[in-house]
C-alpha cells in the first residue's frame, strides 16, 4: 500500500509539472506530422495515408519527446540539488521505479486522449472503409507502445550516466539509428515500426502481427537493460561500481535482467514471420536439381485448411507417382519455410523425409525417401505460418491470412515437386479442396472456377476447382462480383465489399466495358485472356499487379478514394479507373523498363494518351482538349519555366529530401503530361489517329525478346519513323 500511495504521489507531482503538459500538447499534435511531412508508409490506400502514417508519426515524435521528459525528470532532484533529501526519503531504487512507472502512467493517459481526439479526424479523412478495430491496433501498436520504450531507452541511460548530456546524446543516437541506419531492417527498428502499407478493403492482421512482435522483442529487452542500469542506480554515497556491486547480492534483479535479455534475444532469433532465403537472387539452386529418371507425377491433390484466426495453415497433399526406375529414390519438395512437414507415407506406409535447412525465394527444400514400387501414392501432411520472403521484409503483408482476406502462393498452397517431371508434356493436373468462412469467395488465380462442394454447419464452406500447374495462387476473401462482357471477354470483376461505394461511384463497370471495348479494337486482347474469359482481382494491396492465362491482379492502391481524384490520371473518378484499367494493356502486357526515374518514357506515357482517346470517344473532341490537351500543354510551360529546371545548378545543393521532393514532382510531370504530348506530336507526324493506332497495336502484339521484353523509346520512335529530336520540346509544346 505504501508503494501504491508513493505511486500515485509521484504520478499527480508528474502532472503539475509545466514540462509534462507541454510534452502532452506536442505528443498530441505530432500525428500532424505524418500528414504533412513524415510519410514513411508510401502506398497509396487511405489507411495508409490517413492512419498508418499519424500513428507512425505520433510514435517517433511522441516517443521523442516522452524521452526528452523523462531526462528532464530524472535530473530535476539532482538540478536543484535536493537529491540528498529524496533519497533520505526514499530509497533511490525505489524511486527510481516510482518514476519510471509515473512516466510510463503519464505517457499512457497521453496516448488514450491522443487516440481518442484523432479518432473523428482518422474516420472523416479515411471516409466508407475507415475500420475502427485497424485504428484501435495502429494507434495502438504504431504509436502507444514507442512511448513506453523511449522512457524505458531515456532512463536507462541515464541511470547508466547519471548526466543530461550525455543521455541525450544516447538517447539521440539510439534514435537515429533506427530512423535512419536501421530502417532497412525491419527487426532493427524499434522507435519507427516497418509499415509500408495498411489495406482499405480488407484486415490488416499480418502487418500488426509483425509491428507487434517487434514492439514485444525491443520491450524485453529495453526492459533487461533498464533492470541493469537500475542497478547502477547510486546510493548510500557509493559510485556506479560500488552500487552496482551491492546491487547484485540480491539475484532477483540479475536474474530478472538474464530472463528478459534472453527471452527478446531467442524472440529476436526465432521470429516466425520472415524466411532466411539466400540473399543472392541469381542464385537458382533448386531451379537447377536433376530430374529422377523414371520418376514421374500423374497428378496431385491437396486439402488445406487455413485457420483465419491465428493465421495459420494446415494441410494434406497428395501425388500420384510412377517409378519406373525400379529402385528408390529421393524427391525434393519445395515448402514454404513457415512450414513443417509433420508425416509423409508412401502407399500408406511411413517413409524417411528430411526437412532441409537451406531457403530459397521463399522456399525451403524437403526430401523424401520413395520407395521401389512401380505405383506410389505419396501423402505429405504439412502446416504452419507461412513466412515471407526476406527480400521483401520491409513490405509485409503478403501472405495476409484472415476472416476477410487470404493470399497463398505456390508452396504456401501445395509443397512444389522439384525434381519429378510431370506425366506426359502436360504440367501436374491438381485439384484443390479448401474450407474457409462461408461469407469468403474462393478464387484461382487462373481458368479454373472454384465451386462450394458442401456447406458446414460451424460456418465455413468446402470449395473445390482443378487447374494445370506446378505451383498456384489461391485468393480467398470478402469480395463481391459484377459480370461484364467487353471486346469479345467475359470478364468476372472482383473487389471488396468494404470499396462498393467507391467502385460504384466510379462507375467501375462502365470503366473496364468501355477500356476492354476500347483497347481490344484498337491495340488487340489481352494474351492472358484465356478461352474468351478473365477474371479482375483487386488484391490487398501489394505494390502492384501481374497476370496469367485467364486472370490479372489490380492492386487495390489503384482504386482508392484518392487515387480516384488524382488529376493527373483523369478528370473524374470513372477516367482514373479508366487509366488504371489501361495499364491491363501498357505497363502489363507491355512491361517498360524500370530506368530513370528523370526519363519521360514509362508506362503512363501511353496509358494517358489512351485515357485521352477514350475519354475523346466517349465525351468529344472539345472534352478532351479541355480536360487533357490543355492541362498537359500548362503543366509542360510550368515545367520549362521551372527555377530549377533552368538553373540545375541550385537543385543540386538542396538538401536530400528536398532535392528528392522536386525531382519527383517534375518526373511525375514529364511522364504524365510531357510524354502523352509527344505521343500525341508523334500522331500528327505520323499522318493521325488512325496511323499510330496501327503503329500502337504493332507495338502491342509484336514479337517479346524474352532476355529484354520491355518496351522502348527506341521502339517506338522507329516505328514511328522519328528521330527523338522531332518531339522535343523547348520552351512550349505547341504541336
Amino acid at each position: 500500500m505504501k508503494f501504491v500511495r508513493l505511486f500515485l504521489l509521484e504520478f499527480f507531482r508528474l502532472l503539475q509539472s509545466p514540462f509534462t503538459w507541454l510534452t502532452a500538447l506536442a505528443t498530441a499534435l505530432s500525428p500532424l506530422a505524418g500528414l504533412l511531412f513524415y510519410q514513411p508508409a508510401q502506398a497509396g490506400t487511405m489507411a495508409t495515408q490517413f492512419l498508418a502514417n499519424p500513428a507512425l508519426a505520433g510514435g517517433v515524435c511522441g516517443g521523442i519527446f516522452f524521452a526528452l521528459l523523462t531526462l528532464e525528470e530524472l535530473d530535476r532532484a539532482s538540478r536543484s540539488r535536493v537529491e540528498v533529501l529524496a533519497d533520505a526519503a526514499v530509497p533511490p531504487r525505489h524511486l527510481a521505479l516510482l518514476r519510471l512507472l509515473a512516466l510510463i502512467a503519464a505517457a499512457a493517459l497521453c496516448f488514450g486522449v491522443t487516440a481518442a481526439l484523432w479518432f473523428p479526424a482518422s474516420r472523416r479523412l479515411i471516409g466508407s472503409v475507415f475500420d475502427t478495430g485497424d485504428y484501435v491496433l495502429a494507434y495502438g501498436l504504431f504509436m502507444g507502445l514507442a512511448l513506453p520504450l523511449s522512457i524505458l531507452a531515456a532512463s536507462s541511460a541515464y541511470q547508466f550516466t547519471r548526466r543530461t548530456d550525455l543521455s541525450l546524446a544516447l538517447v539521440a543516437a539510439f534514435s537515429g539509428l533506427s530512423l535512419t541506419v536501421w530502417a532497412g531492417d525491419w527487426q532493427l527498428c524499434w522507435l519507427n515500426p516497418s509499415v509500408w502499407a495498411l489495406s482499405d478493403d480488407f484486415s490488416n492482421l499480418r502487418i500488426f502481427r509483425s509491428v507487434a512482435y517487434i514492439r514485444l522483442t525491443w520491450l524485453g529487452a529495453l526492459e533487461g537493460v533498464w533492470v541493469i542500469s537500475w542497478l547502477f542506480v547510486r546510493q548510500w554515497g557509493k559510485g556506479p561500481l560500488a552500487s552496482f556491486l551491492c546491487g547484485i547480492r540480491r539475484p532477483l534483479g540479475p536474474l530478472l535482467a538474464l530472463c528478459l535479455l534472453a527471452g527478446s534475444v531467442s524472440a529476436w532469433a526465432a521470429q516466425p514471420l520472415v524466411d532466411h532465403s539466400n540473399p543472392d537472387l541469381t542464385v537458382m539452386t533448386f531451379d537447377a536439381l536433376s530430374m529422377l529418371e523414371g520418376v514421374t507425377c500423374s497428378r496431385r491433390s491437396a486439402q488445406v485448411f487455413p485457420d483465419t484466426h491465428a493465421g495459420t495453415v494446415s494441410g494434406k497433399a497428395v501425388y500420384q507417382l510412377q517409378n519406373r526406375s525400379g529402385s528408390p529414390q529421393t524427391a525434393a519438395l519445395a515448402v514454404n519455410p513457415g512450414y513443417s512437414i509433420s508425416s509423409v507415407l508412401a502407399n500408406g506406409t511411413p517413409v524417411p523425409f528430411s526437412p532441409g535447412d537451406y531457403e530459397e525465394y521463399n522456399e525451403a527444400m524437403a526430401e523424401v525417401t520413395l520407395p521401389a514400387d512401380p505405383q506410389i501414392e505419396l501423402e505429405v501432411e504439412y502446416g504452419g505460418f507461412p513466412q515471407e520472403s526476406r527480400s521483401m521484409s520491409t513490405m509485409q503483408g503478403r501472405l495476409e491470412i484472415s476472416g476477410q482476406y487470404l493470399c497463398l502462393e505456390n508452396s504456401a498452397l501445395i509443397p512444389r515437386l522439384l525434381n519429378v517431371s510431370p506425366e506426359g508434356e502436360e504440367r501436374y493436373p491438381t485439384s484443390v479442396e479448401i474450407i474457409l468462412p462461408s461469407h469468403m469467395t474462393v478464387i484461382p488465380f487462373c481458368a479454373s472456377e472454384a465451386a462450394v462442394t458442401a456447406v458446414h454447419s460451424d460456418g465455413t464452406s468446402t470449395w473445390s476447382y482443378e487447374y494445370t500447374g506446378s505451383g498456384g495462387i489461391l485468393y480467398a476473401g470478402d469480395y463481391l462480383r459484377e459480370d461484364i462482357f467487353a471486346g469479345g471477354l467475359s470478364i468476372q470483376f472482383y473487389y471488396g465489399r468494404k470499396h462498393q461505394a467507391v467502385m460504384e461511384a466510379a462507375g467501375a463497370a462502365e470503366a473496364i466495358q468501355a477500356v476492354v471495348d476500347y483497347c481490344t479494337e484498337h491495340y488487340g486482347p489481352l494474351s492472358f485472356g484465356a478461352d474468351g474469359s478473365l477474371k479482375l482481382i483487386q488484391s490487398r494491396v501489394s505494390g502492384g499487379g501481374y497476370a496469367t492465362n485467364g486472370a490479372s491482379l489490380l492492386d487495390e492502391a489503384d482504386f482508392t478514394a484518392a487515387n480516384l481524384n488524382d488529376q493527373n490520371k483523369g478528370t473524374a473518378p470513372g477516367e482514373v479507373m479508366i487509366h488504371e484499367l489501361v495499364h491491363q494493356w501498357w505497363g502489363l502486357a507491355n512491361m517498360f523498363a524500370p530506368g530513370d526515374p528523370k526519363d519521360p518514357w514509362s508506362a503512363e506515357g501511353l496509358t494517358c494518351y489512351t485515357t485521352y482517346r477514350i475519354a475523346k470517344e466517349l465525351y468529344g473532341e472539345d472534352y478532351a482538349a479541355e480536360h487533357y490537351v490543355n492541362p498537359w500543354k500548362q503543366a509542360v510551360e510550368d515545367y520549362h519555366r521551372n527555377f530549377y529546371v533552368r538553373n540545375p545548378q541550385y537543385l543540386s545543393i538542396l538538401p536530400e529530401e528536398e532535392r528528392l521532393q522536386i525531382t519527383n514532382r517534375l518526373a511525375e510531370l514529364r511522364q504524365y503530361c510531357e510524354m502523352p504530348l509527344k505521343i500525341r506530336k508523334a500522331e500528327t507526324l505520323v499522318g493521325g489517329e488512325a496511323a499510330m493506332d496501327g503503329i500502337l497495336r504493332g507495338l502491342f502484339q509484336r514479337e517479346l525478346d524474352w532476355a529484354y521484353p520491355y518496351l522502348t523509346y527506341e521502339e517506338f520512335l522507329d516505328a514511328c519513323g522519328l528521330e527523338k529530336e522531332e518531339l522535343d520540346f523547348e520552351t512550349n509544346c505547341e504541336i
